[in-house]
């Protein structure tokens, strides 16, 4: 964390920055590797990590297509990596694929991803441009329901690498897997939502999942809020740079 950036948190509120609550990273994995990782076989998990964080994105988005790290790959069609503005902005976190996601190779194509769309729209955001847009999980749990801890687990060292490469200036969790994942604790979105949490430096705000918001509309107003919140606070981080 340079000093700029330090300054520029505590300003708006995250200063002094959050201990990190994981262990520092392994040290790196000789690059023959990649294969391995890519199968997710033939590896202890300290290293497919410590090869997946010294990847670029050619190679990341490689390794989650061929991923077998985990069971969710034996169903899937597709693994689904993330779409967007790999120079971003903004950079919002789903829970995982839907089955429309899983035949297309998109996230939030669906329902979800309709509402999602609408969302941005109404902050004059498209998913093509300073945001990008990806999930905890890169593969379709079975039947739509949540990622098991273990499947998240297996996952998150793509996830993280994304968000170590796209170095977004916010983040925004969308429902409680995604708020897990990055704060790495417990998380009730009703209790956590309208705060400005962290995740390595990078400021994260929490909201409900598209698709929660199909079946609670009248939770829609209080989404809406979130994201006026996220977008003062992206405001706030421009005018101080």
């Amino acid at each position: 964390m340079n000093l700029r950036r330090d300054a520029i948190l505590r300003e708006i509120g995250l200063g002094p920055l959050w201990k990190l609550r994981r262990a520092a990273e392994p040290a790196p994995a000789p690059l023959q590797e990649a294969a391995a990782v890519a199968a997710g076989e033939g590896q202890t998990e300290e290293a497919r990590a410590a090869a997946i964080a010294q990847m670029d994105w050619r190679e990341l988005q490689a390794s989650v297509t061929e991923c077998r790290s985990c069971g969710l790959c034996q169903a899937r069609q597709q693994a689904v990596f993330g779409i967007g503005d790999l120079d971003p902005d903004w950079l919002f976190i789903g829970e995982g694929p839907g089955a429309e996601e899983d035949r297309k190779g998109e996230p939030f194509v669906g329902q979800a991803g309709k509402l999602l769309d609408a969302m941005l729209a109404a902050i004059d955001l498209n998913r093509r441009q300073k945001v990008y847009i990806a999930n905890t999980v890169k593969c379709r749990p079975p039947g739509n329901r949540t990622p098991e801890p273990e499947e998240i687990a297996a996952c998150w060292p793509y996830l993280a690498r994304q968000i170590q490469l796209l170095a977004p200036k916010l983040i925004v969790a969308l429902g409680k897997p995604a708020a897990q994942t990055l704060l790495a604790r417990e998380v009730k979105i009703g209790a956590e939502r309208g705060k400005l949490h962290a995740y390595q430096g990078i400021p994260v705000i929490v909201t409900y999942h598209p698709a929660y918001l199909l079946r609670n509309l009248t939770d829609k107003a209080k989404s809406w809020e979130d994201l006026c919140f996220a977008r003062s606070t992206l405001a706030k981080i421009d005018n101080l740079q």
